[in-house]
This record gives structure tokens, sequence and C-alpha cells, in this order.
């Protein structure tokens, strides 16, 4: 966390890193990817039953997902369900600013 505003904690990006969470850049890419997911769903109108046949799993997983269960999950499995949902996935790898950025990984959503 980084500085007190107002009486408030100011966190950085990272909510699981904010908390102490071990191996919290990957639960927030996770995270990230699970966003992506909910948000094709509504594109589509899907319904968790309809999305659990779009990415091969049940609605109840589909529920866990939703209320933030995805820890059981890999990072290319989600990959895996946007591409199910007509997304395409571009990883794109490049130095990081010297200017002393903490390393970071991301997820940027392009609009169709």
């Amino acid at each position: 966390m980084n500085r007190r505003s107002g009486g408030l904690t100011v966190g950085s990006e990272n909510v699981f890193a904010d908390l102490g969470l071990p191996d919290a850049e990957t639960h927030h890419l996770k995270a990230q990817l699970v966003s992506e997911i909910v948000r094709a769903a509504r594109a589509r109108k899907l319904t968790q039953t309809g999305l659990g046949k779009a990415i091969g799993v049940s609605q109840p997983e589909v529920s866990r997902m939703y209320h933030g269960h995805f820890r059981e999950y890999s990072v290319e499995r989600l990959m895996n369900f946007l591409t199910a949902l007509d997304r395409e996935i571009e990883i794109v790898i490049r130095p990081r600013p010297p200017a002393g950025r903490k390393r970071r990984i991301a997820v940027k959503a392009v609009a169709a």
C-alpha cells in the first residue's frame, strides 16, 4: 500500500499484493482474465448455464468463478475460455522503462 489520503490508505493496482498474499501477480492476472470472461459473456447475453456450455464447465463452476473463486484455474485455461468466447489473446513483451516501475503483468482489453 502506498500512502494515506484523508484517513484512507491508497493501494496499488494489485489488491492481492496490497493484502500481502503470496503469488499476488498471478492472482491479479487471473482476476483480470475472469473480468474479461464476464464482460464477453454479458456481451453475448449468456446466462451462467450458457457460459458454462460455451467454455466447457458446469454452471456451478461458472458461479464460483463469478464470485471470485478461480484459484483452481490456470492462466492458460482462463485464456482458453476467452478464445472459446471468440476473443483473441495477444501477448506482448517489451523492456521495462528504466524509471524503476515495478515488474507488471497486465491485461488490456480492446473494444471491438
